[in-house]
């Protein structure tokens, strides 16, 4: 299965997945024309979107996307409300299959209350939306403290090679964070000598790994709620 990249909006990643076949999913499509734009250019046959939450810049080419190529929206089932024409609702720790496609669903609440990851355990690689970010995760808007730590336990467990690809470019910025709190992490300074590269370059700095972030990322090296909640405050404000 091919992941494609997909910049959106300002800051934003969709993210394409190919099978063998040509079938494909989108994963938060921020917008409709740059998702329909390389569909049409790779002639791809465009099944299903994944909605990893229902923040309009995930879901905002979700109406258009599915009218041109009338295909089927994958969201958590506690957010039918607030996700229009949601035609397969999955819940937590859900197996979801279709196609050559295959993804274990995990809720991981605290940026929103719905908020779930997709992982392909086959291929090792999850969608962890606004929750988790290279060296950063997602500011607690709906959740508590609690949900979030416990979300971010819960990616920690998954296999350490597993390539973790999230919502938005903010990977710079989360660097200047973590080094400011972490500076004698030494695996930390070569990731952010290899994020500046890629800025650089005009390359996206998805994906990371599960393992990179263990070693790199400050909210997943906090050992308490505690730590972790003066350390989301201090970023809120950073």
């Amino acid at each position: 299965m091919l992941v494609e990249t997909i910049k959106c909006l300002e800051d934003n990643f969709s993210y394409i997945l190919i099978d063998k076949n040509k079938n494909a999913c989108v994963v938060d499509p921020s917008e409709p024309d740059p998702i329909i734009n390389f569909v049409e250019k790779n002639k791809l046959n465009l099944k299903y979107i994944l909605n990893t939450h229902h923040h309009y810049d995930h879901i905002g080419g979700n109406k258009e996307i599915k009218k041109k190529y009338n295909l089927k929206i994958v969201a958590f089932k506690n957010d039918l409300h607030r996700i229009p024409d949601v035609d397969i609702s999955v819940d937590n720790n859900q197996i979801w299959k279709a196609e050559s496609f295959k993804a274990k669903i995990i809720h991981i609440p605290g940026h929103t209350s719905g908020h779930i990851c997709f992982f392909f355990e086959n291929e090792k690689i999850a969608f962890t939306g606004d929750t988790l970010f290279s060296l950063g995760c997602g500011r607690i808007f709906e959740g508590t403290y609690e949900e979030m730590f416990n979300s971010l336990l819960k990616l920690k467990e998954l296999p350490k090679e597993t390539k973790i690809y999230f919502g938005h470019e903010y990977t710079l910025k989360n660097s200047e964070f973590c080094i400011k709190f972490d500076r004698d992490n030494n695996k930390l300074k070569k990731k952010i000598s290899e994020i500046h590269k890629k800025i650089k370059n005009n390359i996206p700095t998805v994906p990371s790994t599960i393992e990179d972030e263990i070693a790199c990322n400050i909210f997943l090296r906090a050992k308490t709620i505690d730590e972790f909640s003066k350390l989301r405050d201090l970023k809120d404000n950073f």
